[in-house]
């Protein structure tokens, strides 16, 4: 078994916490994984693409009401996918190829967007960027402008939420309502990006019972820590800025540097 129950517990622990917040679930589980010295065989690479699923459960379990209610709201979602899926599916090979395996890459990219992120807050602090939108203002223009930066996070550690959060606060949105539309957009990306992933897989991977058992508690993990994060993060946004994590990104990408 290359990965045994607590690993899955950890690993399920990581992507729960790290999907929603900006600083990219996927550096994560590469670096914990590298850590707990799980190698990146086939199954594991299902395993991590298999766990993201619950969190995105959890994103439907919590806002599909709101889905329902705002239907407009759901075209724009569909129109910041599209541009993310032409680069996935267009720059796939690479993707797996090389962005998934540059360490030096993935944390030049971690380091470089917290250093966004304190900017970023500091002009907020000076009043050169305000925010006072709400997603009730939210137009055709934007959604596609958020498609486009939320396909730079094909690169491990540039953050998919991260991403969308800071392009839509540039633009002037409130922080809490660029978090809630950064989940909302979670939902077709990480399920067409793990849907393409396991159908590339599926004559690669031989799962047995015990596999079938860390796959679901990898996922149920995740589902429950994801509610909670998302639970959290609207929370702390409306009070707080995305500071506290451009500082955790810089001094984790150090310390893994040196590591």
């Amino acid at each position: 078994m290359i990965i045994n129950p607590f690993q899955a517990i950890i690993l399920g622990i990581v992507e729960g916490i790290t999907e929603f917040l900006p600083i990219s679930s996927t550096f994560h589980l590469i670096q914990t994984s590298k850590l707990l010295g799980i190698a990146q065989a086939d199954f594991t690479k299902l395993f991590e693409v298999f766990i993201q699923s619950g969190a995105i459960l959890a994103v439907v379990f919590l806002y599909l009401h709101e889905l329902r209610k705002n239907r407009k709201l759901l075209v724009y979602i569909f129109i910041s996918f599209i541009p993310t899926a032409i680069v996935g599916f267009l720059l796939y090979k690479i993707i797996k190829s090389f962005f998934f395996e540059s360490q030096t890459l993935m944390l030049t990219a971690f380091l470089f967007v917290g250093i966004l992120f304190i900017l970023l807050e500091f002009f907020i602090k000076k009043q050169k960027i305000r925010l006072r939108k709400k997603l009730s203002s939210f137009s055709f223009a934007d959604a596609f402008m958020i498609g486009l930066l939320q396909s730079l996070a094909v690169v491990p550690g540039v953050s998919r939420a991260g991403t969308v959060m800071a392009g839509m606060m540039i633009a002037g949105f409130k922080r809490e309502e660029s978090a809630k539309y950064s989940f909302l957009l979670a939902v077709p990306t990480i399920l067409a990006a793990s849907g393409f992933d396991l159908l590339k897989m599926k004559n690669i991977v031989d799962l047995d019972q015990g596999n079938i058992l860390i796959l679901l508690t990898g996922f149920a993990v995740s589902f429950i820590v994801a509610l909670l994060s998302i639970k959290w993060l609207v929370s702390y946004l409306q009070s707080q800025t995305l500071t506290l994590f451009g500082i955790y990104r810089i001094i984790a990408a150090v310390f893994l540097f040196l590591l």
